[in-house]
């Protein structure tokens, strides 16, 4: 079993993350600094997910220089559109319309930040949602809130309960850290 030989830093306020990197076993200080999420026009969303990831990363070279810093960040894409945390009630609605009843994607960029060396990986899960009703929508919407999550939804929430019918690949990717590719590179990058 793998065990980190030098202290981690989480760089994320995202509960499910840090829930995740506590069911690795891991052991993390939790550490946040704003960070410009902006990115270059033309970017794929698997390289928008590692540009901004890395992004964070670099925020974090003074903590590095101690202290291994893994960053995050998650992209939800459909037909090619990036489908972001939204505005509010309205665009949580027509994200979820949009995703109703077809496949989509969920890319996670990881970035592992020590001392000069940064290294930065993806994982691409798809997920199908089932046909939803305007009133799924709208009961969601009200009573869980998702304006702090990536394409209006969390998979490990009731409408991630009542409405996937399939997953190809990661599910801890959905809920926005690549467990499993995360313990795998964590562990080279610290050999």
């Amino acid at each position: 079993m793998f065990k980190p030989s030098l202290p981690l830093i989480l760089a994320s306020k995202s509960p499910r993350r840090q829930e995740l990197i506590k069911l690795m076993g891991l052991e993390v200080e939790v550490l946040l600094k704003d960070v410009d999420e902006s990115y270059p026009e033309g970017l794929s969303p698997a390289e928008i997910a590692s540009y901004i990831s890395a992004k964070k990363a670099e925020a974090f070279q003074t903590e590095a220089q101690t202290h291994v810093v893994i960053t995050a960040d998650t992209i939800v894409a459909f037909e090619g559109e990036i489908m972001g945390k939204p505005a509010d009630a309205a665009d949580a609605k027509a994200v979820l319309e949009k995703l109703s009843g077809k496949s989509h994607q969920v890319y996670t960029g990881v970035s592992l930040a020590y001392q000069d060396r940064i290294k930065t990986f993806y994982d691409l899960t798809e997920v199908t949602f089932r046909e939803l009703t305007a009133e799924e929508i709208a009961h969601y919407i009200t009573v869980y809130r998702p304006f702090d999550k990536a394409g209006s939804y969390g998979i490990q929430d009731w409408l991630g309960s009542i409405a996937i019918v399939q997953i190809i690949g990661s599910y801890p990717n959905v809920m926005g850290l690549p467990t499993e590719k995360l313990y795998k590179e964590l562990s080279e990058f610290l050999a």
